[in-house]
């Protein structure tokens, strides 16, 4: 920073004050400003040191943060732009003496004398901006720019499947309506990302996925957009969908934007047979299964499918649990527990989702289940999530506490069981039980 000027010869406090006030505004408009440090209080509180002055957005508004200085304390306080340039037009010369304007080309100071005149000085700054600011940054690395918390992203905001599909607008600004899908989607790829990282298929070159229930395709362009554009592999991800106008939807927003191994395709989880040619009625190697809102045994159905394909990874976020109700028994001391009808439903979710992840995990999966998103973004909140394990473990432990659950509470039938018990993999599944 080159020398400042000499202070002029003293002038009218007004007007003094006008021009720096003026300087002050034309910074803002200008988006050159740095930041405004208040100092030498007029003691209204003894223990007020000084009043750092930045230009942050908080809930997409640009405002400026007032973050008072005190010997045990700092207290902040956000005003909008006009707001704030009055409160400093107030504040300087009547409860601080000093004031130092930093921006990207200019120092520009305020001084109250003891005399009660008033000098405004300015200097040009030799280096450039973007430096002053970098210095600014690393002198204070806890104020950031934004008060908006930014969350980390698994998918950018910029990327064109999100204007086709409505979630943002040609200009990449979130639709309001849209704001909770926006958050699902980017939960639902950070969950996948996860287990994909953990699973054998870290390394794979291609990887091959089909959504169940794909509706209009959010999820599904999102894990194929991911899979592309952020992880650089080869991928061909189908989603199936009960209905043929998402179907169509999802297939013209696939020609538009140009989009190669992704396709929307018109199926039911539970004959879903795109069949191999060699193998008449087994569904074709996919390495990830993925089926979110699959109502009441269509999730079984959907986990037993991706069993038979030798899916690597398997998500589910199940919807409805009515097969198992009926058959609960209420044994003591849980019937005053299950008298209600909302607990006697809760538990009958808790006891189909368990006997899932432990026929999972019977199957050679490291299996969890747990809430993905809050309940605020959607009732059906639930995922089971499934990896294949490099190394398979012994069935037994799992298989027995089955077999326990299903005797306490009297279960007769689990759909996921009698699938595993009908298929191919029958073979595996009762020698293991035998065993």
């Amino acid at each position: 920073m080159t020398p400042a000027q000499p202070a002029p010869a003293p002038t009218d406090s007004a007007a003094a004050l006008h021009r720096f006030i003026g300087l002050l505004q034309d910074s803002l408009a200008q988006h050159s400003f740095v930041k405004l440090v208040l100092a030498k209080p007029l003691g209204a509180e003894a223990d007020l040191q000084r009043v750092v002055v930045r230009r942050i957005t908080l809930r997409a508004e640009d405002v400026l943060s007032f973050v008072y200085s005190h010997t045990t304390r700092d207290i902040t306080n956000n005003l909008p732009l006009a707001a704030g340039v009055v409160l400093l037009a107030e504040q300087l010369g009547s409860t601080f003496r000093n004031a130092h304007l930093l921006t990207r080309s200019e120092d520009v100071q305020f001084t109250l004398s003891k005399k009660g005149k008033v000098f405004v000085s300015v200097a040009k700054v030799a280096h450039g901006g973007a430096q002053r600011q970098a210095q600014d940054a690393q002198e204070t690395p806890n104020a950031p720019a934004s008060h908006d918390r930014e969350k980390r992203r698994t998918i950018a905001i910029t990327r064109p499947f999100l204007v086709e599909l409505g979630v943002t607008t040609p200009q990449h600004t979130l639709v309001p309506a849209m704001a909770r899908k926006w958050k699902q989607i980017n939960r639902f790829v950070e969950v996948f990302a996860g287990a994909l990282a953990a699973s054998p298929l870290a390394d794979a070159p291609q990887v091959n996925v089909v959504d169940f229930g794909s509706g209009k395709g959010y999820l599904t362009f999102a894990i194929h957009d991911w899979l592309q554009h952020s992880k650089g592999v080869q991928t061909q991800v189908t989603g199936v969908e009960l209905r043929p106008d998402m179907v169509q939807l999802g297939n013209d927003a696939i020609a538009r934007l140009g989009l190669q191994g992704l396709r929307m395709a018109v199926g039911d989880v539970r004959d879903w047979q795109p069949a191999k040619p060699d193998q008449p009625g087994q569904p074709e190697a996919l390495n990830v299964m993925i089926a979110l809102h699959a109502c009441d045994t269509a999730t079984d159905h959907a986990i037993h499918l991706g069993l038979r394909a030798g899916a690597q990874i398997i998500m589910c976020s199940p919807c409805c649990h009515k097969q198992i109700r009926p058959q609960l028994m209420t044994p003591h001391p849980l019937r005053a527990l299950l008298q209600h009808g909302v607990h006697a439903e809760q538990q009958a979710e808790m006891l189909t989702d368990s006997l899932r992840a432990l026929l999972l995990q019977a199957q050679g999966y490291d299996t969890q289940v747990f809430e993905f998103i809050a309940l605020e973004h959607t009732r059906k909140n639930k995922m089971i999530l499934a990896v294949k394990r490099a190394t398979p473990r012994p069935a037994d432990a799992a298989l027995a506490q089955i077999q326990e659950l299903k005797a306490f509470f009297g279960i007769r039938e689990q759909c996921l069981e009698s699938l595993l018990l009908d298929s191919r993999l029958q073979k595996k599944y009762t020698t293991a039980i035998e065993s």
